[in-house]
């Protein structure tokens, strides 16, 4: 990579992948806090164009946590539900210090309302793209689906991990401009689950999500029900990103500099976003609380812990919740990933907590000195969902999927492709519905890559490493590592796994509920717009 941001994001992704393929994650975190966010240097200026600079803004030395953590509103749904939600431009605080940031949201605030609905009770709604006709990111026009006749706005929303009708599923070329809206049903015949909802246009969908674009969208069920979870003001959400931030206050998208070509593969921004703000605090109990964590930057991966060394007590992932809660020292999520947490304060009555990134405090929690609760010490339990783990033998095939890199035509660019193959080339992929495949990802790049299949819900079924080299060579598998399970947080249903590089990640999926286009991609948004998402059907 050219620039010392993605650099050193592939050097944490490597150190990373390496400690889950020898079933341990602390190298990642040692790593992490050796060369984490607190030991950079504040930026005065940054490459913008040839011979531009533009002013940056000092991020990390804003004066932490002194602003409350904002929550979402949250939008009941009875049945059967019906909802309307508007895109827009806004402005809005980001820190008590920083002038007002424009930025495109679902809701007048930055956070996007919450979208609670039930299991088995469809939701219809209505997305309504009111935003302006020009876009206020850098649009690279050579990317496929942006040329210059294509306008320059447009939105489709996806719901992340809905088991949903193609035509309601945000295909990337079903956008629709500003002045129209477009209507979808969700069926919602599925587990409980932490999903969430963001843009997907054909190569905008990385400058639209960055502008403001997703919120939080949570299934519930009677399973879930009947844990007795913490609940109301006892289950908050965290919406984690990153942004670059000018001196006036501003998003900064950064460009390769060349301005035809104006795409970079991938990037992190100094300032940490928690809920619309950087490093916020947030007033709690003690008592336990359930937190549902969603990772939406573009690119960045966090690693999560608590600086008091205290376990953190996972429940769910992407697609719901584990079979058992698993005690965890941190907790590691890529792009687009979700993590069911809970959190005990009761042992802290009156102290201070943080959250943090690596060896960055990135949320304060400030412990009050009793509950008002008369069920703070309800005990936090151990089994939660039977999760029948779908043996091999059921798949009737397997499909190689090879994860590739290398120079494109332009020749000063990174180009990641899924089996060496554009977005627009003929579907490769046509699993039958109410059949199981194995899809095994092959990665020869040098990035861990969170691949997303859209419609389906699969398990991991093991990572193990092998020779580059030789499969580029002779076209041949040799392994170098026996192979390894699911972590306890990877154990559960999931629509998001990362792929560690030099290693051949295996999942197992049911193809269920409805035919039609649908889509698999890698997560990191610059990746997956130059070209690294491919089609793939669901015939009868």
């Amino acid at each position: 990579m050219s620039d010392s941001s993605s650099s050193r994001r592939r050097f944490l992704q490597q150190t990373a992948a390496l400690g889950l393929l020898h079933g341990s994650r602390h190298s990642f975190a040692k790593s992490f806090v050796q060369m984490g966010d607190m030991h950079q240097t504040p930026r005065t200026t940054i490459p913008d164009a040839p011979g531009k600079t533009v002013p940056m803004l000092h991020v990390l030395e804003l004066t932490p946590f002194v602003d409350p953590l904002p929550l979402p509103q949250t939008m009941g749904v009875a049945y059967p539900g019906k909802l309307r939600i508007t895109m827009r431009e806004i402005h809005a605080k980001i820190h008590r210090d920083v002038a007002p940031t424009l930025m495109w949201s679902y809701s007048p605030t930055p956070l996007a309302p919450i979208i609670e609905a039930r299991s088995g009770h469809p939701l219809e709604i209505e997305w309504v793209n009111n935003l302006p006709t020009k876009h206020f990111l850098p649009i690279d026009h050579s990317l496929h689906g942006c040329g210059h006749d294509i306008p320059d706005v447009r939105t489709t929303t996806h719901v992340h991990g809905a088991r949903v009708p193609s035509k309601a599923d945000g295909y990337p070329t079903d956008w629709f401009v500003p002045g129209k809206s477009r209507t979808c049903v969700y069926p919602l015949q599925q587990d409980a689950a932490t999903l969430w909802y963001h843009d997907h246009a054909m190569g905008l969908n990385r400058l639209n999500t960055y502008a403001g674009l997703f919120g939080l969208f949570l299934v519930r069920d009677e399973v879930e029900d009947s844990l007795h979870l913490p609940s109301g003001k006892y289950e908050i959400p965290l919406i984690l990103y990153d942004r670059e931030i000018t001196a006036d206050g501003q998003l900064f998208y950064p460009t390769s500099g060349d301005p035809e070509h104006p795409w970079v593969s991938e990037f992190e921004g100094d300032g940490i976003f928690i809920n619309g703000k950087i490093r916020p605090h947030v007033e709690v109990e003690p008592r336990p609380y359930r937190f549902r964590i969603l990772n939406t930057a573009n690119s960045r991966f966090f690693n999560l812990s608590l600086d008091t060394q205290q376990p953190i007590t996972q429940i769910g992932s992407d697609q719901g919740l584990l079979s058992t809660s698993a005690d965890i020292p941190h907790l590691i999520l890529a792009p687009a990933e979700r993590g069911d947490v809970l959190i005990d304060f009761s042992k802290s009555s009156g102290k201070t907590l943080h959250l943090r990134n690596g060896g960055l405090d990135i949320l304060q929690f400030r412990v009050s000195a009793q509950t008002t609760s008369p069920n703070s010490s309800a005990s936090i339990p151990k089994n939660l969902r039977t999760i029948e783990r779908i043996p091999e033998s059921s798949a009737v095939t397997t499909r190689t999927i090879t994860l590739d890199e290398y120079q494109d035509k332009v020749g000063n660019s990174m180009l990641m492709l899924l089996n060496h193959k554009r977005w627009h080339e003929p579907v490769t992929e046509r699993p039958k519905l109410n059949t199981t495949e194995i899809w095994e990802f092959v990665n020869l790049t040098e990035d861990t890559h969170p691949l997303h299949l859209h419609l389906v819900r699969f398990q991991l079924l093991d990572r193990r490493r092998f020779d580059v080299f030789n499969y580029y060579t002779y076209n041949k598998v040799r392994y170098t590592s026996d192979a390894l399970p699911p972590t306890p947080s990877e154990s559960g249903w999931k629509d998001t796994i990362q792929c560690p590089p030099k290693a051949i990640t295996r999942i197992i999926v049911r193809f269920e509920g409805y035919t039609g286009n649908y889509l698999y991609h890698c997560h990191v948004l610059e990746h997956e717009a130059n070209d690294m998402m491919r089609p793939f059907e669901v015939i009868a």
